[in-house]
């Protein structure tokens, strides 16, 4: 984010809610509908609050999506439990306004060159931590060698993103226990196939 001049301290509170509101307004009308004035309509200030903060739509947007689909490193030392943690990290950032926000940056990405970059290299990240976290439990012995680190995750992923796509929208609020369970169900399936 831009650096605040000279004269009276910007309030983060003002930021956050202008952030909220680019996010939520990109996942619901995307980059050709990401306007600083419909933002600052959905935030409650005006546009020149916005423009003293950042110099345009596109740097607004990163900072609103700077935080989406962030994993964080899970290492509890157990597998299952790892698989878990991670599934349901994904599952959350699909959740909401802002996992709205993330699925259209999937989609939308690559028409927004300033986005595009940090989108690629927050997948990066995401790649990676995921594959470290199943080649630490290879290397524990909780899953064979021969266990195909890409398979492992694509089967686990696609399993709780297209779980969520199937929920219907009204459901989607209260999905975190239903999907819980169905995740531990996944996680259980995979790891029985692994180790049979």
């Amino acid at each position: 984010m831009s650096t605040p001049g000279p004269g009276r301290r910007r309030d983060p509170a003002v930021n956050q809610r202008i952030l909220n509101a680019a996010a939520e307004m990109f996942g619901r009308r995307g980059w050709k509908g990401f306007t600083i004035e419909a933002v600052a309509k959905s935030a409650g200030v005006g546009k020149a609050s916005i423009y003293l903060r950042w110099p345009n739509a596109e740097a607004l947007l990163i900072d609103a999506l700077a935080t989406l689909g962030h994993l964080t490193d899970i290492d509890s030392g157990h597998v299952r439990t790892d698989l878990i943690l991670l599934a349901e990290q994904v599952h959350d950032s699909f959740l909401g306004p802002v996992g709205q926000a993330s699925r259209r940056l999937a989609v939308e990405a690559d028409e927004i060159p300033a986005v595009r970059e940090r989108w690629l290299a927050a997948r990066d990240e995401q790649v990676s931590i995921a594959r470290t976290l199943v080649r630490r439990a290879v290397d524990r012995g909780e899953l064979p060698p021969s266990t195909s680190v890409t398979l492992l995750l694509d089967l686990l992923v696609g399993a709780t993103t297209m779980h969520l796509q199937a929920t219907p929208a009204h459901l989607l609020a209260d999905s975190r226990e239903s999907s819980s369970a169905y995740i531990r169900r996944v996680v259980d399936f995979l790891l029985d196939a692994l180790t049979a």
